[in-house]
């Protein structure tokens, strides 16, 4: 009867114990991600009770490294540290219970690093309030949006467009965007250059390509690089400059204007005379004074005329002066009109933008 008053009052003093833990990580520690803080406290527990009484090779005690790095990925601060924790305990008592024999300092040292490193990418997750795959699938997502806003719209007969945007390195985001517009027959389009290139002009990219998309279809068409320069000296002071080309064209007769911020000339093809020709717009880079107006040029595309925007990823090459590089651009220009607009876009890109490590854009409209 003793011994079954004592088992009793033990239970219980075991259970009450338990509720205060289980409400305090409640509290403190679990918070919404308590399914899976149990589930990775689980399986360390699991890895450290295997390597000491499990088959052996099994559970090897380096295998703690996996419910780290998950936590990293999945789990708040306060979730990962509790679980770090247990890893630490589950690592004292699996080096005990072994006789330090797979438990080394090398081990120790690489779950270590691997612990700071998980926690530092938990506290750039939480701070950004996604935890998991949310912030890669947001990125993606954005990415997707500001590729279908560059893409051209569907054209009337008699005329043809392509767009193409290569960026640094292979990344997915760069400082080079395209915005467009079909307002009935009037295209509006703009190339876009921020300044740097690669994953670090990406950020300013996709913010600007949503800003610009709106302002190109709710400003006047000579006013849209006036708007834009008004719009980075509100929001973006100090942080670089950005080029831009805009075009107005009317797909009915072929007029169009066409506006620069500091950017390389649009390039005009003449099929009456067999050449190109740069534009002569001419403006300030956005971003840099105030109140600036920029004033378009004139020109019109007849039938087999094309015109060309692109960024100076095409043109620039260290060591030269950018008249080099539009001189090389209108000569490979040329092959356009024998291999056709569309298709000798892609190759005249690939040929200008070899040996380069920089963002490219380049868009040609052409008529027929």
């Amino acid at each position: 009867m003793m011994n079954a008053s004592l088992a009793a009052r033990f239970a219980r003093h075991v259970r009450s114990l338990w509720q205060r833990v289980a409400a305090l990580l409640r509290r403190k520690v679990l918070f919404r991600y308590r399914l899976v803080l149990i589930t990775l406290v689980m399986l360390a527990v699991g890895i450290g009770i295997g390597a000491v009484w499990g088959p052996t090779g099994w559970f090897p005690p380096s295998a703690v490294i996996l419910t780290v790095l998950a936590g990293g990925l999945l789990l708040k601060r306060k979730s990962l540290a509790f679980l770090l924790a247990v890893v630490a305990v589950v690592l004292l008592f699996t080096a005990f219970a072994l006789d330090f024999g797979q438990v080394g300092p090398g081990l120790l040292v690489t779950i270590g690093v691997t612990a700071v490193l998980a926690y530092l990418l938990s506290g750039v997750r939480e701070r950004l309030g996604v935890q998991g795959l949310s912030g890669e699938k947001m990125l993606l997502e954005l990415r997707d949006r500001i590729r279908a806003q560059g893409r051209l719209p569907e054209f009337p007969d008699g005329w043809g467009g392509t767009a193409i945007l290569r960026q640094a390195g292979g990344s997915s985001f760069g400082g080079d965007f395209v915005v467009s517009m079909l307002h009935g027959s009037r295209l509006e389009l703009a190339v876009v250059d921020v300044s740097g290139k690669g994953v670090d002009a990406g950020t300013r990219a996709l913010l600007l390509s949503g800003a610009f998309g709106g302002l190109i279809s709710a400003v006047p068409r000579g006013e849209f690089l006036a708007h834009c320069n008004d719009y980075l000296m509100r929001t973006a002071v100090g942080e670089g400059f950005v080029t831009a080309v805009h075009l107005s064209l009317d797909l009915e007769s072929g007029d169009y204007i066409i506006s620069s911020a500091g950017h390389p000339p649009a390039v005009h093809y003449d099929s009456g005379a067999g050449e190109w020709s740069t534009t002569d717009a001419k403006g300030v880079v956005l971003g840099v004074i105030p109140e600036m107006t920029y004033t378009p040029v004139k020109g019109r595309l007849r039938r087999g005329d094309a015109i060309m925007l692109h960024t100076d990823g095409l043109i620039e090459t260290p060591g030269e002066d950018l008249d080099s590089g539009t001189d090389r651009l209108l000569g490979a220009a040329e092959r356009l009109v024998t291999k056709g607009f569309r298709e000798g876009a892609a190759d005249m890109v690939d040929v200008l933008s070899k040996g380069k490590n920089d963002d490219t854009a380049l868009v040609v409209i052409w008529r027929f």
